[in-house]
């Protein structure tokens, strides 16, 4: 992996960059078809009004911000950033508490195409918008919750996260939510990127 510039990186023979124009309509090609394909439900109004309207909620606000990973001319992986914080109800109120919108950086759409997986994307994107978080202003957390019904996502989030909540009900057929928070990365004189606690990453 080569950094060429600020929020850019190469993995292999992908290019993982901050989103401009010109991706929006392949950045929303990969999250309608994760909707419909591994989630199964498709596009729900209530909850995706951001794939809608992805250059107003992610490229227009200074600090949101949506990456993505390309192969040649196809995007194959997204992860977007945004100033807002779990909602209650259906997430317990407790956590609306400790994560507020005003100082919450919630990580959303971090999807990899089938094809493309299991190649350090979905990684490399998330470590590119946790640089992102730490160079904004007023953040104070990085948060996320994932539906552990799908395959593979709860390895991987406990693989760069640390679980605050395990509110599965166990029922298969209602959202398994795990909810995680990633320690914002902070740079210290040398360059180097540490955690808030002082752990190097």
């Amino acid at each position: 992996m080569t950094e060429l510039t600020k929020y850019h990186r190469c993995v292999g023979s992908y290019e993982l960059r901050m989103a401009q124009p010109a991706d929006v309509d392949g950045a929303r090609s990969v999250m309608l078809d994760t909707f419909y394909r591994d989630f199964d439900y498709g596009y729900r109004p209530e909850w995706h009004d951001d794939v809608i309207d992805i250059i107003g909620t992610y490229l227009h606000p200074g600090h949101h911000a949506l990456f993505i990973a390309a192969k040649r001319d196809e995007i194959v992986a997204t992860t977007a950033v945004r100033a807002v914080g779990p909602k209650s109800p259906p997430h317990p109120a407790w956590l609306t508490e400790r994560y507020p919108s005003e100082t919450t950086a919630q990580l959303f759409r971090v999807y990899v195409r089938p094809d493309h997986r299991r190649r350090g994307l979905a990684r490399t994107l998330v470590e590119l918008a946790c640089e992102f978080v730490s160079a904004a202003p007023g953040y104070e957390a990085i948060y996320l919750h994932t539906d552990t019904r799908i395959d593979g996502v709860e390895a991987f989030w406990r693989s760069v996260a640390v679980e605050v909540c395990d509110a599965r009900d166990h029922d298969p057929r209602n959202f398994q939510p795990v909810h995680f928070e990633i320690p914002i990365p902070r740079a210290d004189l040398h360059g180097m990127q540490h955690s808030q606690n002082g752990d190097t990453q």
